[in-house]
């Protein structure tokens, strides 16, 4: 891509960071790519594949002689489509990352990032995004730092990223989710930037989820709801959009069970249901001592 020229990847990159993920997927047979945008587009619509759980597509389709950035997005496939593949993954992500030839590739350090961010390690996910180079990382690390409770650190990472690009749909999408996490007037701000994207862009789950967190945190949990619903129209697995009806429910008085069901068939290593699993035992251990 010439410096300052167009970015061809724009919408698809656009579409993927917003969860449209299946209009990635449509739209992107690109004409006239590099071939470093070619491998950055496929990395894209796999990784799009994999948000959508094709996970078994991706892994039959790249083959050992894919480049690296492909490699890794089919280890995160790996990862993810059955748990006994977790250790296998990770000892070939770690071999990968400490080979000199390949370890600092972008999108290697982006999936060792997103795998042990899954794995809740979260020291060992910044050993290898914290040095930043692409907005995915930066993106990547504001999460990270978010899941430790470090709005702090989260901060200092969205004003790298403002100062490369402000506009940009990370930047933005990073700013509201500093926002929730910080919390009380900054609400209001998350709110507007997803109201924004769904004034400029398709409506995804993402964004309704976006909108209904901070409908909730506002106390408005009838639109919350609805929202939801509307979210849960465009893809009845979406593990999110379950997880908050299931809590948008209980303040509205309305039964959750069935959510939590869904929710706990679908995606059995949810945080929501393991708490939900975690509260059961406790309440039946109890019972079981004062029977």
């Amino acid at each position: 891509m010439a410096a300052g020229g167009p970015d061809p990847l724009f919408g698809l990159r656009n579409s993927f960071y917003l969860g449209a993920y299946q209009a990635a997927i449509n739209n992107s047979d690109i004409p006239n790519l590099s071939a470093d945008d070619a491998v950055e587009r496929d990395s894209i619509v796999y990784r799009s594949y994999i948000a959508l759980g094709s996970y078994q597509l991706v892994i039959n389709e790249i083959d050992s002689s894919a480049a690296t950035p492909l490699q890794a997005v089919k280890l995160l496939a790996l990862y993810l489509s059955n748990p006994a593949n977790k250790e296998m993954t990770i000892s070939s992500l770690q071999e990968w990352l400490g080979d000199p030839a390949i370890g600092n590739n972008p999108i290697l350090r982006l999936i060792a990032g997103i795998i042990f961010m899954h794995e809740q390690d979260y020291n060992e996910a910044l050993k290898h995004t914290n040095a930043g180079g692409t907005m995915d990382l930066h993106a990547l690390n504001v999460q990270i730092f978010l899941k430790m409770h470090r709005s702090d650190y989260a901060e200092k990472q969205l004003r790298i990223m403002q100062q490369i690009d402000e506009d940009h749909t990370l930047t933005q999408l990073a700013n509201a989710w500093l926002n929730l996490a910080v919390g009380g007037s900054k609400i209001q701000e998350a709110y507007l930037i997803f109201q924004d994207f769904s004034e400029k862009y398709q409506m995804t789950s993402l964004i309704l989820n976006g909108k209904a967190v901070c409908c909730m945190h506002m106390g408005t949990f009838d639109e919350a709801e609805s929202l939801l619903l509307e979210a849960l129209n465009k893809d009845a697995k979406d593990p999110e959009t379950l997880a908050n009806l299931v809590v948008c429910s209980l303040h509205l008085g309305k039964p959750s069970s069935r959510y939590l069901s869904q929710l706990t068939l679908s995606h059995p290593d949810h945080i929501l249901v393991k708490r939900a699993k975690t509260a059961e035992e406790s309440f039946d251990r109890a019972v079981q001592t004062n029977a």
